[in-house]
């Protein structure tokens, strides 16, 4: 069957501690794309010009045809702003990664000795820098091959990090087949997360495109080095307040290679090193201390079970009704679900778009508390630990003869027996709802009663899918 792929829960509320070096509040990873010379142009065997990431307003590709100001704006960005940032991050010994397009860096000899000697961490970009949303996935394949290939010839070293930018649907699948230590095109979470790509397990180290000077050449976007300022100390402030997060900040050298855009850059970087409690780091020596402080750790997905297996799993949740799981089963189901949260989420919609006498014959395969069933032990293992949570396993004479009389007068006013969730309650506390709700009517008392199965069940699953 095929299931919904999109994650919406990620850490949910209570993220991973990151536990950065030195105690650091934020990891911040400063990462230079270098993609001059690996754009979109007829000298690179396209059918046209690029027309993305520039100061040309408006500009649009010339199929056939060379755009000598587009070339001559990426020109500027080997030519000058990669040395003006490379003066800037190696002045203040500052780490960081490269997103280097394998054709753009083997047209750069220069830069990449530039690169390795100031020991940056120079990640693949993607053989070419051009889009891939429509690539057929066996080209985008051999591309990714070869984009390692040329990378490797060119720098000596096989890439260790992976990031397309312009990608496709099958990026991420393709780039985790391919044993990176890390891949980044998603932009989904303030950390690194393990996902799982067959029969390993492929680190992601989200990126971003907000904090990103890429926004000086969209709209919109910031049109002075101030805004761009502004946008990331606030960034920074925010993430540091909360402690052990990430903070990507994207670049590009023909945007804030410029001299009144690297403006802003500079006053940031002189802010957050001022500020304190900012570890900057490659992605790469991300990904290491990742890996060292939370490895991956594979558990058990209900998304992924056979019909089977789920309903093994999570048929007696509700009691004595596995069509509640079977019905299940058959709807929507993802990421989201791989948990006690969601697995109950599926569960109760498939218990609350049952028939009313479908729910009556829930209700109905309940045990009576503390009733003969629980003297004959003969109690699921769920209710019999549920029952003795409130010690009704434990009654004296004079309350098993209260809890008696009170099944028999419930069971005779509403037709099915009186269902709480015990162990949300004490003895004493379920007695008070006893005497309180044996004098609802039937609707409200239905309605309750509903309820309380489906806590019953949140709590079971709890205990199963921690």
């Amino acid at each position: 069957m095929q299931r919904y792929p999109r994650d919406f829960t990620g850490y949910g509320p209570t993220p991973p501690a990151a536990d950065w070096p030195g105690g650091a509040r934020v990891a911040i990873s400063l990462v230079l794309n270098y993609e001059e010379g690996g754009e979109n142009n007829i000298l690179h065997g396209d059918g046209q010009s690029e027309a993305f990431l520039s100061d040309i307003a408006g500009a649009a590709q010339w199929p056939g045809q060379r755009h000598w100001n587009m070339e001559s704006i990426y020109d500027y960005g080997a030519r000058a702003g990669f040395w003006r940032l490379h003066r800037l991050f190696t002045s203040r010994n500052l780490p960081v990664t490269i997103y280097g397009v394998a054709t753009a860096l083997a047209r750069a000899p220069e830069q990449v000795a530039a690169m390795q000697s100031a020991g940056w961490d120079i990640a693949s970009h993607g053989l070419k820098w051009v889009e891939h949303k429509d690539m057929p996935e066996e080209e985008e394949r051999r591309q990714i091959r070869e984009a390692i290939r040329l990378h490797t010839e060119v720098t000596g070293a096989r890439p260790r990090g992976w990031y397309t930018g312009r990608c496709s649907m099958n990026t991420v699948r393709l780039t985790a087949e391919e044993g990176f230590d890390w891949i980044s095109d998603t932009y989904d979470d303030d950390l690194p997360y393990w996902m799982e790509a067959g029969d390993r397990d492929q680190l992601v180290i989200p990126y971003t495109l907000e904090a990103n000077d890429m926004r000086f050449a969209t709209a919109p976007g910031y049109i002075e080095g101030e805004q761009f300022f502004q946008y990331l100390k606030d960034s920074f402030d925010v993430l540091h307040a909360e402690g052990g997060r990430m903070f990507s900040i994207g670049l590009h050298c023909r945007l804030i290679g410029r001299p009144g855009k690297i403006a802003g850059l500079i006053r940031f970087l002189d802010y957050a090193q001022a500020k304190g409690g900012a570890w900057f780091a490659t992605r790469t020596q991300i990904a290491e201390h990742w890996a060292a402080k939370h490895p991956a750790r594979r558990r058990e997905r209900p998304s992924q079970m056979s019909r089977e297996a789920f309903v093994a799993r999570f048929g007696g949740i509700f009691e004595h009704s596995p069509w509640i799981a079977e019905r299940a089963f058959e709807m929507e189901m993802g990421p989201a679900h791989d948990s006690a949260t969601g697995v109950h989420s599926l569960l109760a919609r498939a218990f609350r778009s049952a028939s009313e006498e479908e729910r009556l014959g829930v209700l109905r395969a309940h045990p009576d508390l503390a009733g003969k069933l629980a003297q004959a032990k003969r109690l699921t293992a769920e209710s019999t630990a549920e029952q003795a949570s409130a010690a009704l396993d434990a009654l004296t004479d004079e309350e098993r003869a209260t809890f008696e009389q009170l099944n028999a007068d419930y069971t005779t006013r509403h037709g099915f027996p009186f269902i709480i969730a015990v162990r949300d309650h004490t003895k004493s506390s379920i007695l008070a709802a006893f005497r309180a709700r044996i004098a609802n009517d039937n609707a409200t008392e239905f309605a309750e009663a509903c309820r309380q199965v489906e806590r019953i069940a949140e709590l079971r699953l709890k205990d199963l899918l921690k």
